[in-house]
């Protein structure tokens, strides 16, 4: 906990130096930004064994990118075509990844891809929004959640 404490303070810390572009002036104020945001980050989102694995991010960047560009470029011809093309829905996809950093990583993930956001956790469901139901949604998020599981180091 204490290192994570000290991690979280230091990163904090050094989010402030960069918003106040170096200037000391504002740092009673920073102090106290810091100390509250490190313990509110502790309270929402408590230290795990989950730790990132260097090979992963390499793996986690790739697929990302690709799917963004790719994903971008399918709803771009979505909305060329109109409102027919689009058949949207809400999907109910199983999650494998454990409770924490895993399972945060994959909605905010799916958030940022092109056509879908996650909507609501319920347990071990993750309810999505998606553009067009057609499209290989569920498949395309279990090749995800085996990428972040790669990048956190857990087995499915």
């Amino acid at each position: 906990m204490k290192k994570a404490m000290v991690s979280r303070g230091v990163l904090f810390a050094l989010l402030w130096w960069v918003l106040t572009e170096g200037r000391n002036d504002g740092w009673p104020l920073g102090v106290v930004a810091v100390c509250v945001a490190t313990w509110v980050s502790l309270k929402l989102m408590p230290p795990a064994n989950h730790l990132i694995r260097i090979e992963g991010i390499f793996k986690f960047l790739g697929f990302f990118l690709w799917h963004s560009i790719r994903g971008g470029i399918q709803v771009a011809g979505m909305a060329l075509r109109g409102r027919s093309a689009l058949q949207p829905g809400l999907i109910a996809l199983s999650v494998a990844l454990p409770p924490g950093g895993p399972r945060i990583l994959l909605a905010n993930t799916l958030g940022l891809m092109p056509g879908t956001l996650g909507v609501e956790f319920s347990g071990t469901a993750l309810q999505l929004h998606v553009l067009d139901e057609r499209l290989p949604i569920v498949a395309e998020t279990q090749a995800l959640q085996a990428v972040i599981a790669r990048l956190f180091g857990v087995s499915l």
